[in-house]
């Protein structure tokens, strides 16, 4: 059996894991704000979203819209907490980037394209927050 330990993280590595970390933050707030947008839309029965053939993902705009409200409420308190410091919030964002884009993905008949660039935003939360893990526990 080894008695390898990990290096500890140079002073440069933490500040570049606390900023990739506070872009993960950012961008999460992002998303939820666009989710609020969009839950809002759903909510007021806009006529920006426009039923189109029946598919297995289907509820009503309202039902959508709450989910959307919920998610991107949550994003926004996670992110906020992210850009905070909040050890918790490296993977709880991480894995409310990855709901959000599985709802972004059952909300592409609405909405495609909005849809393909939330889920590429969440992606890239994912990443940012998971790569970073690894740094925040070698400290």
């Amino acid at each position: 059996m080894s008695d390898y330990q990990a290096p500890k993280p140079t002073e440069r590595e933490n500040a570049i894991s606390s900023g990739v970390l506070a872009f993960a933050g950012a961008m999460l707030a992002t998303v939820g704000v666009f989710q609020v947008l969009a839950a809002i839309s759903a909510l007021a029965k806009d006529d920006l979203y426009v039923a189109g053939q029946e598919y297995v993902y289907q509820l009503s705009l309202t039902g959508w819209g709450w989910i959307h409200l919920v998610i991107g409420g949550l994003a926004i308190a996670v992110g906020v907490c992210l850009l905070l410091g909040k050890a918790w919030a490296v993977l709880t964002g991480a894995g409310l980037a990855a709901i959000g884009a599985i709802v972004s993905f059952a909300w592409m008949p609405y909405y495609p394209w909005w849809s393909v660039i939330i889920i590429v935003f969440n992606v890239v939360v994912m990443w940012a927050t998971v790569t970073q893990m690894n740094a925040r526990d070698r400290t």
